[in-house]
């Protein structure tokens, strides 16, 4: 049934494109035999407008991997420094929630670990959608933030890290065997504002697999049942995706060089002060207005790097009128 939907969406869409396009080429014709100008300005807008939805699709059409359909989680780390880098984890969680809600994707936050005074250590988010890991899977990496420290007494200029680790929700067409003996199961308290029950019971689990260091959280659920069985979705989707990457390295290791997402690899920086700028380091893609960025306006940025990662170089559509 999913399989069906895709592809329904995807006729429409085409469907959609194709007739705006050829209204919008009957309206300038007949603007130009009737010598109503307006018309014919009005429809060559709109022609125009439809180069950035033909844009978006043509990457859709590229998000072929085995997992770029499926629904994803979105992990966000602070760095080192103190709580300025926790807010920074903050803003880049609000970020990445916006810029879901602007798909009309679900988000569902698993797990918020809050920082001292200010913004968050860590947190997990479950974004659900068609394509949701497919665009979101090369936000993964380290992200830096340059601004004037609303903590800092004295006005300085700091400079944050962050990182975000992107990874898929497995589904049942896709089998990942984990053996109770290769992982350490820990139970705490949630953290949060409280309430009946949470914070009173150790309810929050958190699974490590022994083997390859990597752990993961749940405590959005009030049951450590609950709680410990989408550990487990989320470890095995960890180790999917991590299989994953191996495939893509041997497959192509100039890309994977390209593309590397380990801690410590910068890949996009946000400068408020002294003037105002974000920049894709992998990319080169620009944009001079941050606050509409950090409001969840990243669709230049994420179809930059996947025409980057799938193409070899940044796609471009352009529209031309006569």
């Amino acid at each position: 049934m999913r399989e069906r939907q895709s592809l329904e969406d995807g006729i429409k869409a085409v469907i959609d494109v194709t007739r705006a396009l050829d209204d919008n080429i009957e309206l300038i014709e007949m603007g130009g035999e009737e010598g109503d100008q307006g018309i014919v300005d009005e429809a060559e807008a709109a022609i125009r407008s439809l180069a950035g939805e033909i844009k978006a699709r043509q990457i859709e059409t590229m998000l072929s991997g085995e997992a770029d359909s499926n629904d994803t989680y979105l992990e966000v780390h602070a760095g080192a420094g103190g709580t300025e880098s926790q807010d920074w984890a903050n803003m880049l969680l609000r970020m990445y929630t916006r810029w879901a809600e602007r798909r009309k994707f679900k988000v569902e936050v698993l797990e918020v670990h809050d920082g001292e005074e200010a913004g968050i250590k860590s947190a997990t988010l479950l974004i659900k959608g068609h394509n949701a890991y497919g665009w979101l899977k090369t936000e993964s990496g380290v992200h830096r933030l340059v601004r004037i420290s609303p903590f800092d007494s004295n006005a300085r200029r700091h400079t944050s890290f962050s990182s975000i680790w992107v990874y898929p929700v497995i589904d049942d067409t896709i089998e990942i065997d984990v053996n109770e003996s290769d992982v350490r199961i820990d139970t705490y308290r949630s953290s949060g504002s409280g309430g009946q029950h949470v914070n009173t019971t150790d309810s929050a689990v958190r699974i490590t697999h022994l083997a390859t260091g990597i752990a993961v959280a749940c405590q959005a659920e009030r049951s450590q049942h609950k709680n410990k069985a989408k550990a487990w979705e989320m470890l095995r989707s960890r180790l999917y995706e991590e299989e994953l990457k191996k495939r893509e390295a041997a497959a192509n290791a100039t890309e994977a060089s390209k593309s590397d997402i380990g801690w410590g690899h910068q890949i996009r920086s946000y400068v408020l002060q002294p003037y105002q700028m974000v920049k894709d380091l992998r990319t080169g893609v620009e944009s001079s207005n941050p606050s509409a960025v950090l409001d969840g306006d990243l669709d230049e940025f994420m179809e930059a790097s996947l025409s980057q990662r799938i193409e070899g170089s940044a796609g471009q559509v352009v529209a031309d009128i006569d």
